[in-house]
């Protein structure tokens, strides 16, 4: 919101810079993102007028021009503009000029001929092209005829005029407006205003019967009111008002459109012009859309509407999307003669989601998504139709036309001094806060140490006592509030188990070599369903930014494997990525879905980078999956760990992939993605794992003892093997842990090889058993009969043939 530091002058005695008044208000009302003005960094643009003109005789499209800028001898300016006129004041940037852009004027050769300046558009000195009146947007700009010839440029256009950018927040609504604005300053500044804008000229200059009828539903427009000119000459508006317009950043259109936007910038009332004679049956009616209609608003987009939309319609089609943007057809154009003007107030959350779902964001639906002053309506309405008989010659219709009307009353709220000295920590008399709300327009009566303090509908954000806390706050001076230390019971803070383990996963995954990544947990649709386990219904956004964030994930892999591709597209080769975060499931009955920790893995290439002694070894399956038991060992599960080869997920290489288990419970899956995945994502081979941190903190855990470093030897044998090749290693491990006794604490396979002297269809296993007695020296006899019996049973359970 652009604020006029001139247009606050003509209501308020400022006696401040305009960056001091930026700063007061910074510190009392809403944050200012910047004070300046359009002449900023400008010089040497000055009034000139065009004595005459000739064809460039080397181009036909430029214009040698000799310009008068009130100097001995004319300028002779080279122009490319179609609109060169005779006699017409011009902005003119002399040599050595500075214009938009920073760029600097040269006296150049045009094909040529010499040119000593510029003549210059409205853009060229710095305005953007989208307030740039359509009449000027492909020439130079000609400058009021009394303008000085020679004087500089920038008062004629308003660009000495100081504009204050202020940041508004959706609680202060009342500040998208100059009324707002200068009713907060006047309370700040402690100075009486009287803002009560009226038509200079009386209104109902036509007959009561106006031609038009009007329905509004109150659920979506509380108050729906219109008004009647008739016979308006629409035309460009007068300087001034294109001043205020363009400076506010708004577009001047006609004297009638500028009109309405003035009042929105005025007094915070968005309105908006209907030709009268293109709305059929003279029939106006707020109501929901029709699935399936179409409209085609004043950025000539055509909409396709659902049953979620508020129209504006007559007794044919749309004419206009409430709160938003009036519809094209329906335009005040030159050609116009009788208008109806429009004011009301549109229900905020729909027009929110309308807004949101068109991208279609507007001054108006700004206004009506904060909120409006509803018992100003009706006089904004007025006051434009007033305005209208005066730049416009129209004749205001008697009365307004009511669709819908709210009984508005001002909210009267119980406060004392007490309550508001204990909730700042002041000592501030009753007398000293009656006065702070006078001076914001409100009205006081005391009784028994109760103030009750009556708000105007202007200030509509102010409904219970701790907003009139916080408006003295903000009016003594949050710096004049004294410093207090809070009084409270100090605990010791600590984190939850499932806080505890997220943060040692992060660490332990970091000590593994692996790099924390965050990516989006909104994906595409394709991408949300990958890497499931089980079934789940996506979550689709009502309203996505983008097409590739319109879904709510169900898995982290898909952001690691995009993450990856992003990094390998720019030439690192390897790369180490974790993420824990959520992912979301859904029912189909479910209408929010069920959130669930997951911590997930993707390396591509090697994990470490080669040095002197030793090459990089691009990860392989194994290596992801001693990264998973690693990390799962970290967390004293009580339950033990398996894993079970599948080829159940379309995204994993099925002879290389498989799930893991806690007891008989999945809790993820390692393995590598399927070559025609990778494909998809453009990386090179990667290896991944996906585990439900949710289940791992909910299962059952183990507690970690210390035990006594044996003081007695070890003893260690080894046992290699022949079986079939689908005998797993699981398979052997389970018998060797189940039939080797007590004093069996370790078994490692080192070795497996099917290569020359190894009959066909069989594998050689050999492991290395460790046997250890913690009491006493153990002995070989009693090792012998474990072997033994490990052996045993291998050859009857599992065919193995000892070597």
């Amino acid at each position: 919101m652009l604020l006029s530091y001139d247009w606050l002058k003509d209501y308020l005695d400022i006696n401040l810079s305009p960056e001091d008044l930026g700063e007061k208000i910074e510190r009392t009302s809403v944050e200012v993102d910047s004070v300046s003005k359009r002449s900023d960094g400008l010089k040497k643009i000055v009034v000139g007028k065009i004595i005459s003109f000739e064809k460039h005789p080397d181009a036909g499209h430029l214009n040698i021009c000799q310009i008068d800028v009130g100097e001995d001898e004319p300028l002779q300016i080279v122009c490319g503009a179609p609109n060169v006129e005779v006699g017409k004041k011009v902005i003119v940037a002399l040599s050595g000029a500075r214009v938009g852009g920073n760029i600097k004027i040269k006296k150049a050769k045009m094909r040529g001929v010499q040119s000593n300046g510029m003549l210059c558009g409205l853009d060229e000195i710095g305005f953007p092209k989208d307030v740039v009146p359509d009449e000027w947007k492909d020439g130079i700009y000609f400058l009021p005829d009394d303008a000085k010839l020679g004087d500089s440029v920038f008062d004629y256009l308003g660009m000495n005029d100081p504009l204050i950018d202020l940041d508004v927040t959706p609680n202060r609504g009342d500040m998208l407006s100059l009324r707002g604005a200068v009713y907060d300053l006047a309370a700040v500044f402690d100075q009486k205003v009287n803002f009560d804008e009226k038509a200079d000229k009386e209104l109902g200059q036509t007959e009561s019967k106006t031609n038009i009828k009007a329905h509004a539903d109150e659920d979506l427009a509380p108050i729906y009111k219109l008004k009647v000119v008739k016979d308006v000459e629409v035309k460009p508006s007068p300087l001034w008002l294109q001043i205020k317009l363009w400076n506010l950043g708004i577009k001047p259109i006609n004297n009638v459109v500028d009109i309405t936007n003035l009042v929105m910038m005025k007094l915070g009332q968005p309105l908006h012009a209907y030709d009268l004679s293109k709305i059929a049956d003279g029939d106006l009616r707020v109501r929901r859309a029709k699935p399936g209609e179409k409209i085609t608003t004043l950025d000539e987009e055509e909409r396709e509407l659902s049953a979620l939309d508020v129209v504006i319609a007559d007794s044919e089609k749309p004419v206009g999307l409430a709160g938003l943007m009036g519809g094209n057809d329906t335009k005040v154009t030159k050609d116009t003669t009788d208008i109806v003007i429009e004011a009301g107030v549109f229900a905020p959350v729909a027009t929110r989601k309308m807004a949101q779902k068109e991208l279609l964001h507007t001054d108006a639906s700004q206004r009506f998504e904060r909120g409006i002053d509803k018992g100003n309506v009706e006089n904004a309405l007025n006051y434009a139709a007033g305005l209208i008989q005066d730049l416009a010659n129209g004749r205001a219709s008697q009365g307004v036309v009511i669709g819908s009307d709210e009984v508005v009353k001002p909210v009267t709220i119980s406060i004392s001094a007490e309550r508001i000295n204990h909730v700042l920590g002041t000592s501030l008399s009753e007398k000293e806060i009656t006065d702070i709300f006078h001076r914001l327009g409100f009205t006081v009566e005391n009784k028994d140490h109760e103030m009750l303090v009556t708000v105007p509908t202007r200030c509509w954000d102010i409904k219970i006592d701790a907003d009139l806390i916080e408006e003295v706050a903000r009016i003594y001076g949050y710096d004049n509030i004294p410093v207090t230390l809070p009084v409270t019971v100090t605990t010791e803070g600590s984190f939850t188990p499932k806080q505890q383990l997220i943060k040692n996963s992060r660490k332990i995954l970091l000590g593994e070599g692996l790099t924390h990544a965050i990516s989006y947990s909104l994906t595409t649709e394709a991408k949300a369903k990958m890497f499931l386990l089980n079934d789940s219904n996506e979550t689709n956004l009502q309203w996505p930014m983008t097409n590739d964030h319109a879904v709510l994930r169900m898995n982290l892999l898909s952001g690691l494997l995009d993450d990856i591709a992003y990094n390998q597209a720019r030439g690192v080769e390897d790369v180490p990525f974790f993420e824990q975060g959520r992912v979301f499931f859904r029912e189909a009955d479910q209408v929010r879905p069920t959130e669930v920790e997951h911590i997930a893995g993707a390396i591509s290439g090697s994990l470490a980078q080669s040095t002197w002694n030793q090459k990089a070894t691009p990860m392989d399956f194994f290596g992801m999956k001693g990264i998973v038991t690693k990390y799962l060992e970290t967390l004293s599960l009580a339950d033990e760990i398996s894993y079970e080869a599948t080829d159940s997920i379309s995204e994993m290489h099925p002879g290389q992939t498989a799930l893991i288990k806690l007891g008989d419970e999945v809790i993820g899956f390692v393995g590598q993605v399927h070559p025609s995945t990778a494909k998809t994502f453009k990386i090179k081979p990667t290896f991944v794992f996906e585990l439900d941190l949710d289940k791992l903190v909910t299962a059952k855990k183990s507690e970690q003892q210390y035990q006594q470093v044996s003081p007695f030897p070890k003893i260690s044998r080894d046992m290699a093997m022949l079986v079939n090749d689908d005998i797993t290693n699981a398979q052997v491990y389970a018998i060797i842990k189940r039939r080797g006794g007590a004093f069996l604490k370790k078994v490692t396979l080192f070795d497996v090889y099917d290569g020359e002297h190894v009959p066909a269809g069989k594998k050689s296993l050999a492991y290395s058993l460790t046997f250890e007695n913690p009491k006493e020296t153990l002995k070989d006899e009693v090792v012998n009969k474990a072997v033994a019996k490990i052996t045993k049973h291998l050859q009857d359970e599992l065919d193995v043939e000892i070597r």
